[in-house]
């Protein structure tokens, strides 16, 4: 039988779940760096307990441990979620007015996304930028199905209302 304590087991529930779970920390909170390092302290704590863990329970036990580090962290600190921006750049000048529109749909979007909550930006952001089925999100934030198409039809609807053209 698989034990988490076997660094084979160990090194592949890391490398198909880390980048998910910094993503979903990440989106959640909206702190890259803090994310990184609860991430990294949630894998130390499964592999300090890896003989009490079951490989099938191995990634609910990292996004839980992770989500309570990133929440101890915390605190009562405000935290505003700032996504990274991936703008192309190209080699072609864009004119001033383009440059202008795009700078004011970022910052449109940033304030429409900052206004959700947390759990309809992190569902949104999830789906959108990750690509993740409703079924994994679910899995992850430990709600149904239904809950996760409800938070989206909410972050969908409050985005539309707040930007044009979305």
């Amino acid at each position: 039988m698989d034990n988490v304590c076997e660094e084979q087991v160990f090194n592949t529930i890391f490398r198909s779940n880390s980048k998910t779970i910094f993503n979903y920390i990440y989106y959640k909170y909206g702190n890259e760096e803090k994310a990184y390092d609860a991430v990294q302290e949630a894998f130390v704590k499964l592999w300090e307990n890896c003989a009490k863990v079951a490989p099938e329970k191995a990634k609910a036990f990292v996004y839980k441990v992770a989500n309570n580090l990133y929440l101890n962290v915390l605190k009562a600190e405000k935290v505003r979620l700032n996504y990274a921006s991936n703008a192309s750049t190209s080699s072609n000048p864009e004119s001033p007015d383009f440059l202008m529109e795009e700078k004011e749909f970022k910052e449109k979007l940033d304030r429409a996304l900052n206004s959700l909550p947390e759990n309809q930006r992190t569902v949104f952001l999830l789906n959108r930028i990750d690509g993740k089925k409703y079924a994994e999100i679910a899995e992850m934030e430990g709600v149904s199905v239904k809950a996760i198409e409800k938070r989206m039809h909410l972050a969908l609807k409050t985005l539309r209302e707040q930007i044009d053209g979305i």
